[in-house]
């Protein structure tokens, strides 16, 4: 029985980890072919999103949403940075870039880009939350495009057939387009579909090691006072797509660090930005999530 929790949770970590990340309202858009209009569609939902962006729980200009179906699921960000599109635009049009993100989450063990006659392949490697071989953790092949990139508009997107236990059509989107004070709009997407060995295996992690966890969005019913934060799968997708978003801002603001240091800040960063967020977020101390990350980041290198 043991083992088979632990076969759960590690699926789950991957499933919760994935960035997933797709356009608004559309779970099935292929990454790979915008509409014609995304950069005026990005920057009218950003003058939509100023109240929410202006005035919200999460202390910055971060607007969160998150959607579960029977048979997907979707978490998403709009948030406003403070760095210049340029920037920004160079940072994720790289697909190493992409490794050095995604390994500041707690659950990536592992990532490598490689380049082969089909395109740019992601392989990335999600487990526990403290240091393990790679052939304890689960492999997920990402295909890497840009669908897009302008002066003014970059659009980047991967994909994955299929993952563990019933998963399958991940989606990762990232795109954004400047806007006025030199600053830059981000929409971070993701989602991925299950089938019934899927949905049992969710069911089993949040009636054993996730029953107690919350994402952000208030459910209107009060709890000790205070509004409720939903659970469930909705706060599995909420709490990734934030880790995943405090790791794009951290790795966005180690770039003005100098080149030796950039791999430390970055994970000095990413610890620090999250425990703003302890209850969703937390999961180990400083010290042993650096001790981690810096073996993990130094056993990426030799293979890229």
């Amino acid at each position: 029985m043991h083992k088979v929790v632990q076969k759960i949770r590690l699926v789950w970590m991957m499933l919760a980890g994935l960035i997933g990340l797709l356009c608004l309202g559309a779970a099935h858009a292929d990454v790979a072919t915008p509409d014609t209009d995304s950069a005026a569609s990005l920057r009218a939902r950003y003058l939509a999103l100023t109240p929410q962006l202006s005035s919200n729980q999460f202390k910055r200009p971060l607007y969160l949403h998150s959607v579960e179906s029977p048979k997907h699921l979707r978490g998403e960000i709009y948030a406003l940075v403070d760095y210049p599109f340029a920037a920004v635009n160079q940072a994720f049009n790289d697909p190493t870039h992409w490794c050095d993100m995604l390994i500041l989450h707690i659950n990536t063990k592992y990532c490598q880009a490689s380049t082969r006659p089909t395109g740019t392949l992601l392989a990335v490697s999600i487990g526990k939350k403290d240091y393990q071989p790679l052939g304890q953790a689960y492999r997920v092949n990402f295909a890497y495009r840009v669908a897009t990139s302008t002066p003014d508009y970059f659009d980047v997107g991967l994909s994955a057939k299929t993952g563990p236990l019933g998963t399958s059509d991940y989606r990762i989107r990232l795109d954004a387009v400047s806007v006025p004070g030199n600053k830059t709009f981000l929409h971070i997407t993701y989602s991925y579909a299950y089938n019934l060995a899927g949905r049992l295996a969710m069911q089993a992690y949040l009636a054993t090691i996730g029953r107690n966890k919350v994402g952000f969005s208030a459910t209107g019913s009060p709890v000790s006072g205070g509004p409720g934060l939903i659970g469930g799968v909705r706060g599995v997708v909420e709490r990734n797509t934030m880790r995943y978003y405090l790791a794009i801002d951290a790795y966005l603001a180690a770039l003005a660090t100098a080149p030796a240091r950039q791999v430390e800040q970055r994970l000095q960063n990413w610890f620090t930005s999250t425990e703003l967020y302890a209850r969703q977020l937390h999961e180990v101390d400083r010290a042993t999530y650096l001790d981690m990350k810096r073996r993990e980041y130094q056993r990426q290198q030799p293979a890229r």
